[in-house]
């Protein structure tokens, strides 16, 4: 879980523009102080309600992890068919990269934060902290789109085709795709190490991330469309196998004879809307920062950006702040969506439409008419 800092700065034209000698950093320092002084500079320094809130969203995102992982692995260990059991190794394994996506950068941004952060100077020098929080967001941030893609195609065929699904789709096949997937965005984060992109440090010094706003290269931008591309493809494909699953699972519903049997397909129904509740929260979380960063690192690069660049500023410190919120949300899916739950819901309202239809049974016009024919024969 990333938590970025608000600042409350103001820049001024006063300020001279920073050069790389250290006479520069001096008198650019002796400015700082003379506005710092004057009051029309305001040094970002951390508020205690902006940690309080940061401590307050790591502790609900930890807990959220650890319930949902506590679900899985019962689920997990209780289960004997073996397609619900290789969608609950998905799950559990998506869950528990979640819980080490929110701690390990957040502890790192919380450290940050709470030292005020570094100074824009530094924005453009990467040091190996950096390299390591920006590698963690990349890796982490693909790692649960590539899972929720591999998961919706493995139900879309589980449902479809669900005697190739059972010879193909083993627990050791699923386990060997999963490595496939953790390695994959391993590399992809760690392309920055053989000069293929930049980590930078970000507005406002709290997190680090794809170079993007200030001297975007080629590299960058490739860099960028990759893992936008990569990112944007994974919810694309999760987005039509989810849609065929149910389509085909609400055609068998509507061509299934009464009375018949069809314990399996609750359980194809469950998996499901599972799986469409994580795409959802996915496409609402992720997507505004794939497409920010890939907009941003091509207009930096044009130099088309311009004045605009505290906009884009502005805009990638939202997306990425939504796009924490996706490690905090996905654990409710497994939390509320269980078969269950569903099931109380489904009793819920069913118990309150079936109130509903006798209230409204008593003002039927047949109701009337036998009332109109009763008064008439009692006359």
């Amino acid at each position: 879980m990333l938590a970025l800092s608000h600042y409350n700065s103001s820049a001024s034209p006063l300020l001279p523009l920073l050069s790389n000698d250290s006479a520069g950093k001096v008198e650019a320092q002796v400015a700082v102080e003379e506005l710092s002084q004057l009051g029309n500079f305001t040094l970002p320094q951390p508020t205690t309600s902006g940690v309080i809130v940061v401590i307050l969203s790591m502790t609900l995102g930890i807990i959220s992890n650890i319930v949902a992982l506590f679900i899985l692995v019962s689920a997990y260990y209780r289960q004997r068919r073996r397609t619900k059991a290789t969608f609950l190794l998905f799950a559990t394994s998506l869950v528990v990269t979640d819980f080490i996506g929110h701690l390990i950068p957040g502890a790192l941004v919380l450290r940050l934060y709470l030292s005020g952060g570094v100074d824009p100077a530094d924005f453009n020098s990467s040091d190996k902290m950096c390299q390591f929080l920006g590698g963690s967001m990349v890796f982490f941030g693909l790692c649960p789109l590539f899972m929720g893609c591999a998961m919706a195609a493995e139900r879309c065929l589980g449902v479809t085709r669900p005697l190739l699904h059972s010879s193909l789709v083993t627990k050791t096949r699923t386990k060997m795709c999963l490595s496939v997937i953790w390695l994959a965005a391993l590399c992809v984060a760690l392309l920055p190490c053989f000069q293929l992109g930049s980590y930078t440090y970000q507005e406002p010094g709290t997190w680090c991330f794809i170079n993007v706003l200030s001297d975007t290269g080629e590299v960058d931008v490739a860099f960028v469309v990759l893992f936008s591309g990569l990112g944007l493809t994974s919810l694309a494909v999760a987005f039509v196998c989810n849609t065929i699953s149910g389509l085909t699972l609400v055609l068998a519903r509507l061509r299934r004879k009464p009375g018949s049997h069809h314990s399996a397909k609750s359980h194809d129904i469950e998996m499901v809307v599972q799986l469409v509740g994580i795409m959802v929260t996915s496409c609402i979380c992720w997507s505004p920062l794939l497409i920010l960063g890939l907009m941003s690192a091509i207009r930096s690069y044009t130099g088309s950006i311009g004045e605009h660049l505290s906009n884009y500023t502005t805009l990638m410190v939202m997306g990425v702040r939504l796009a924490t919120w996706n490690q905090i949300l996905d654990p409710w899916v497994y939390i509320l969506l269980r078969r269950t739950v569903l099931r109380k819901i489904y009793l819920i309202a069913k118990c309150q439409a079936g109130l509903r239809g006798n209230m409204l049974g008593r003002w039927e016009p047949s109701s009337f008419q036998s009332s109109e024919k009763n008064d008439v024969n009692h006359v």
